[in-house]
């Protein structure tokens, strides 16, 4: 019997892993821009973003764009890594084969 691959609990969210994911494929984003893609309030996604610059997935990157404060998230090679492997993961999941006594 294959065992199941535990799943990363930081990825392992819906909001977390959609901006993980649209990072994966832009490779950085505004906030403002995650925020209108996920329809995600800015209380949770800056909560959620908070939980994956913690665990090293993304950076944080505030500056200032025509006297306008902005921020920036940037995707990690920690972060890439850690969504390869969900990705691997999950897959093992879809993959299992099921066989019954009848």
């Amino acid at each position: 019997m294959i065992p199941f691959k535990d799943l990363d609990p930081v990825l392992h969210s819906q909001l977390r892993l959609a901006i993980v994911s649209l990072l994966m494929n832009s490779g950085d984003a505004e906030f403002t821009v995650i925020k209108e893609r996920t329809n995600a309030t800015a209380g949770n996604l800056s909560v959620q973003i908070n939980k994956l610059r913690e665990a090293g997935y993304i950076e944080v990157l505030k500056e200032f764009k025509d006297n306008y404060p902005r921020t920036l998230c940037k995707i990690t090679t920690e972060g890439k890594k850690a969504f390869h492997n969900y990705v691997k993961s999950l897959q093992s999941y879809l993959t299992v084969n099921v066989t019954t006594d009848k």
